[in-house]
């Protein structure tokens, strides 16, 4: 079973190889398609839909864990849910279940900013058809689907007290990330060191620096998600089948 094996070396991953191009054409067709049978599948929508979905992310995370200690690849300094892309599994999941508008806030722009830079530029060895490449690739065009299905679909929409609690969050979150990084040697978040590979963290200055490069980017970004996704006054609201939870 060379493609849930350890080595890549017949599946070595290249960024915008064909593969890769096609993953990303595969994502922007299912985007495009979500917004345009927004209403279809509203007159459709069944709740055990989205449970499934979350039930499907948990079961090909635990794959992923499951694979990385079969391979003995797993390793505290980096197998931990404590990546940005991770945590943002982990809110999916969390909103699919429980639909609270809180978890959407928070996802709406960690999902999709933390996604898109990860599927545009993916660290990432494992080319088609391994395992580690599907898994990757799913998993992230979740991170960007789920957030923009409760847009579209279930009527959900940002604030800029959204974007507010999205900040708090992640500023939260860096102390401690930082503190598991000196216990473990790691690198979650990028917060010790910049990846290997090329990524937009290469434009934003050296160490420490980008750091607070970032987090302004961030803000800046998650400003023009909120303008994008906020509710409009002339806006006609979708049909809600389900009541917002705060």
């Amino acid at each position: 079973m060379s493609w849930f094996g350890g080595s890549y070396q017949n599946y070595d991953f290249s960024m915008f190889s064909a593969s890769h191009i096609s993953v990303l054409l595969v994502l922007s067709a299912a985007i495009a398609g979500l917004y345009t049978n927004r209403r279809r599948i509203v007159a459709s929508f069944n709740r055990k839909t989205e449970v499934a979905a979350a039930f499907f992310l948990l079961s090909i995370e635990g794959l992923y864990h499951i694979w990385m200690m079969t391979t003995d690849s797993w390793k505290l300094h980096h197998a931990l849910p404590l990546e940005l892309c991770s945590i943002s599994l982990l809110l999916a999941v969390s909103l699919l279940l429980t639909q609270k508008k809180v978890i959407y806030e928070i996802l709406l722009f960690t999902g999709l900013l933390g996604a898109s830079q990860a599927l545009l530029t993916p660290y990432l060895n494992y080319d088609f058809p391994h395992f580690r490449f599907f898994h990757f690739f799913i998993v992230h065009a979740f991170l960007i689907l789920v957030p923009l299905y409760f847009t579209w679909i279930k009527g959900y929409r940002p604030t800029i007290y959204s974007v507010l609690k999205s900040m708090v969050f992640l500023n939260v979150l860096i102390p401690i990330v930082i503190s598991v990084n000196r216990w473990t040697g790691g690198n979650y978040l990028y917060l010790s060191h910049k990846p290997s590979s090329a990524s937009l963290l290469d434009l934003l200055g050296p160490y420490p620096w980008y750091i607070v490069s970032l987090e302004g980017l961030a803000l800046l970004l998650s400003l023009g998600i909120w303008w994008v996704f906020k509710e409009k006054e002339t806006e006609q609201l979708l049909e809600k089948p389900f009541r917002r939870r705060a």
